[in-house]
């Protein structure tokens, strides 16, 4: 309630607010893009199965916020519990993941496969072209798990047609400035948060990677995985996330109870610590260096290793 009733409030004062002015109109839908990452969350603890008691309701509830979210939920939720399972290993790596290279495999490439890398790692295609790749396009198929059974293309596809619905009858009754002023900004918004946060919780220069053989779950969630500290609103609005170590260690843990655990256990909020000046040096960071144990730039690389 008091996340979808402002989500929805917020939806009609932007959708009043065409009749004034279309900078008003997108600047609420702008920031209503910050409710919809906190809905995300609540999606994902469902996920999770960390929301309801009742699995039946918990998955109910995921399904109508993914068409809120653009993610279809069974394949979302399927794709997390592989990163949740494998974050961190490096023989484990290419789904629910940031792609990241060591410096070795970065090495190995040719000009043009270290080309394409850089402009993966680009913050431009990260933040800016990525997310909305990912949401509006991307997450339209079961990616991943395409071979996996007709439960996930149900899923895709359900969620399509939903959207589908959702759409035209926001272009029905309102035309297209609601679908381009309202309901793309704030999917937009919402999309770019989120992939800034997913990236921040595990790629910093201390983070986690290791071999199957020396990989560790709970070393990887400790270890892999950031405590991003964050102003009381944005702790809100983005469903304690940032606390992202506890939730690697246990994700059963309710994201609203993520805030107990490390007042009760002091030491946990220590760990991996990570300021928002701080997460802004982590854009720079692009390859794991096996011999140092952390994230380095390309550049770093470069002058410790040589070209190749």
């Amino acid at each position: 309630v008091i996340t979808l009733l402002p989500f929805a409030l917020l939806w009609a004062l932007a959708w009043a607010a065409l009749s004034v002015s279309y900078l008003l109109a997108f600047a609420i839908a702008a920031v209503n893009g910050l409710f919809l990452v906190r809905i995300f969350i609540i999606q994902h603890d469902c996920g999770h199965a960390s929301y309801f008691n009742n699995r039946t309701v918990q998955d109910w509830v995921g399904r109508c916020l993914g068409v809120l979210t653009l993610t279809p939920y069974h394949v979302w939720r399927r794709t997390h519990a592989i990163h949740h399972s494998h974050h961190g290993n490096l023989d484990q790596r290419g789904i629910g993941d940031v792609m990241t290279l060591t410096v070795a495999e970065y090495r190995a490439r040719g000009w043009f496969g270290r080309a394409m890398y850089r402009l993966y790692r680009h913050p431009v295609v990260l933040f800016v072209l990525g997310p909305s790749y990912m949401f509006i396009l991307h997450n339209r198929l079961p990616v991943g798990l395409m071979n996996q059974g007709w439960r996930f293309w149900l899923s895709a596809m359900g969620t399509n047609a939903v959207i589908g619905i959702l759409v035209g009858l926001i272009v029905w009754l309102g035309g297209l400035m609601p679908l381009l002023l309202i309901y793309l900004p704030t999917s937009v918004i919402a999309a770019t948060v989120g992939v800034w946060l997913f990236y921040v919780q595990h790629q910093f220069e201390e983070t986690h990677w290791s071999k199957t053989d020396d990989w560790q779950v709970h070393h990887a969630a400790l270890e892999g995985s950031s405590h991003y500290v964050l102003p009381q609103p944005l702790r809100w609005l983005s469903g304690n996330i940032g606390i992202h170590h506890v939730h690697h260690l246990y994700s059963r843990i309710p994201f609203y109870r993520l805030p107990e655990v490390i007042r009760h256990h002091a030491e946990l909020a220590e760990v991996q610590r990570l300021t928002i000046c701080e997460s802004l040096r982590t854009v720079g960071l692009h390859l794991w260096d096996e011999a140092q144990g952390k994230l380095i730039s390309i550049k770093e690389a470069k002058k410790r290793y040589g070209h190749g």
